[in-house]
């Protein structure tokens, strides 16, 4: 799969998501705000004029959401901007339960505003033995992607695979390979490997891979 469908699952299969914002004194806020449609422009909600929600964003232009159902989450952070009434209509087609809640002109109460510039990811358990997780990324390049790797050093010893929950280490090779769609990071493998050359990277993916490593940082920290 890749962002189109995942943003497809997001509002289309989901469709309410639990958005987080920052508040007066600085502390993360969060509510349920249903995602009205998407496109490859990014993804469209509908807060009221007169709400708070609706000042922080015009404000901190940026949220962070997490939407669950049926095993299957999805996490995005990114910017926000208000469009006004572009695609207001549309959204009403598409939502006509919309219409009851605010029917004739009292729609006009609503701006819409779009999420673009933005990444997160889709993590899938509904089945438990076989995780599957995919990269999201809205209108971003290069990619900022993150996960455990095998580096150079690797003596073969299949401890990684042997500890991993997934199954996804592949030690028939060295050095041995991480599937990165079934990874859970939980950083088993990286406590299990007796060399010590097991890391969690960063990347950018702009065709390529760029490593960047971050040894120091704590398993599962991201």
């Amino acid at each position: 799969m890749d962002t189109r469908e995942y943003l497809r699952i997001l509002v289309e299969e989901i469709h309410s998501a639990i958005v987080a914002t920052i508040d007066k004194d600085g502390h993360p806020v969060t509510r349920a705000i249903d995602m009205m449609l998407w496109d490859d422009n990014g993804v469209y909600f509908l807060p009221a004029k007169g709400k708070e929600f609706y000042r922080q964003l015009q404000e901190q232009q940026y949220i962070s959401l997490s939407a669950v159902r049926d095993k299957k989450a999805i996490s995005l952070r990114g910017c926000v901007e208000n469009i006004g009434s572009e695609k207001l209509d549309v959204i009403f087609e598409k939502n006509e339960y919309m219409q009851k809640i605010y029917p004739g002109d009292t729609r006009n109460a609503l701006e819409v505003f779009r999420l673009y510039d933005a990444q997160g990811e889709f993590f899938d358990i509904s089945d438990p033995s076989h995780v599957t997780r995919g990269a999201i990324n809205i209108g971003i390049k290069p990619e900022l992607i993150s996960g455990f790797f095998v580096g150079e050093g690797c003596i073969g010893c299949r401890n990684c695979s042997v500890v991993c929950p997934q199954s996804c280490i592949d030690s028939s090779s060295i050095p041995a390979v991480i599937d990165q769609n079934r990874c859970l990071h939980c950083g088993r493998c990286a406590e299990a490997c007796p060399v010590g050359v097991i890391e969690r990277r960063r990347w950018y993916d702009a065709g390529r891979k760029k490593d960047v490593s971050d040894k120091a940082a704590p398993v599962g920290e991201y």
